[in-house]
């Protein structure tokens, strides 16, 4: 038990700690719109982790010949659903500063409840299948130490969902301070501009 823990800790951690598109879009919410809806973001892309997780150890590897005929398609519709956020995020940000309003956080993300942003990073990150892919290729390549009882696969998946949150969170974190720090019109308005720019570049990236 105690193996399938480590193991689901270390798997969500190398898939949570590089950060994409997704990571770079949570920061910059969380920096708009402050750490609860943050938080609900990022629980909502732990959540897909921890899907994932699951459905890699509950058979993953038989999943895989399915996936890969829909995972261009489907990498291409996260990748058109980020690039689509960060050209709103952009545009209402520059009108927000031309309105004098910037600085009351009037950017298009106020009405972004946590449940929302758990809703709408969930949707986002389930769109990867990828994820699904890398959780089964750890699965296969630890051979007979592979979680195999209905205890252990739950336990790998709930330790994947626990890493992946708890780096999420620490994202979120420093998406509010950042928040915090850059109070000011122009630089509310330099953020939102910077963070969109990152967030297309890396979604050009995903399917590139």
């Amino acid at each position: 038990m105690i193996t399938a823990a480590v193991a689901g800790l270390l798997a969500g951690y190398g898939i949570a700690i590089p950060v994409g598109a997704v990571g770079a879009y949570l920061v910059a919410v969380t920096a708009r719109t402050g750490w609860r809806t943050g938080a609900g973001a990022a629980l909502g892309v732990a959540t897909a982790d921890g899907v994932y997780a699951l459905l890699a150890v509950a058979g993953g590897s038989a999943l895989v010949p399915f996936l890969t005929p829909v995972t261009t398609p489907l990498r291409w519709a996260s990748a058109v659903v980020l690039v689509i956020l960060a050209v709103r995020a952009g545009l209402t940000a520059v009108r927000a500063y031309r309105a004098g309003s910037l600085a009351s956080r009037d950017d298009g993300t106020t009405a972004l409840t946590p449940v929302r942003a758990y809703v709408t990073f969930l949707g986002i990150t389930i769109l990867n299948p990828m994820t699904v892919v890398y959780f089964a290729a750890l699965v296969l390549a630890t051979g007979p130490d592979a979680p195999s009882t209905v205890a252990e696969r739950t336990v790998f998946a709930a330790a994947a969902l626990l890493a992946s949150a708890s780096w999420q969170l620490l994202l979120t974190t420093g998406g509010s301070l950042l928040g915090r720090t850059l109070t000011g019109p122009r630089g509310r308005l330099a953020t939102a501009l910077a963070s969109s720019t990152l967030i297309v570049v890396l979604a050009v990236r995903l399917v590139g």
